[in-house]
């Protein structure tokens, strides 16, 4: 500390940013955006009497074709139940089909029919248009340091998971 200023050990960038109410702002700014982000994919969902909880599953079964249910409940952190009642939904809808394990056939892997890869990209493609075009208003520099914060939040231990699936 200098001056009254608290600096990083790294680049001496001033973090007087970081008083209670700056960060109460970005709390808020983050709750503001999470509404604007699932607003234009909830609006489709009622068209077919879904939540959130089968956008994440539809989400994440695309991501990581072949997903356990086992992976799925760890990445979503949910109960058994609730999973169990979202996923028979979908299969019984027939967005996804679910398949037992070669290795193991206790397993079941989870993969999206065509029916299931449709709703995930008219719902990506909403949340694709609304972040593009603010990555695009915020410039290459501000998108590294948003994505450097949103990595940064995540607890250690999942932070590993989404690190498996990137690419």
């Amino acid at each position: 500390m200098q001056d009254g200023n608290v600096t990083s050990g790294n680049h001496g960038e001033d973090l007087l940013f970081l008083t209670d109410d700056n960060l109460l702002q970005g709390i808020e700014l983050m709750f503001f955006a999470y509404k604007g982000f699932t607003s234009d994919p909830d609006r489709i969902l009622q068209n077919y009497t879904y939540g959130r909880a089968h956008h994440r599953a539809v989400h994440f079964i695309n991501r990581k074709r072949g997903i356990t249910v086992n992976n799925l409940l760890d990445i979503l952190g949910v109960t058994k139940q609730s999973l169990n009642r979202v996923l028979r939904q979908l299969v019984d809808d027939g967005l996804v089909e679910s398949r037992v394990g070669t290795n193991d056939r206790r397993q079941r892997n989870l993969y999206l029919t065509q029916k299931g890869k449709d709703l995930e990209q008219e719902l990506s493609d909403a949340q694709r248009v609304r972040m593009r075009a603010a990555f695009r208003d915020a410039g290459p520099d501000a998108v590294r340091g948003f994505r450097a914060v949103l990595e940064n939040m995540i607890d250690p231990e999942m932070r590993k998971r989404v690190q498996g699936l990137k690419g």
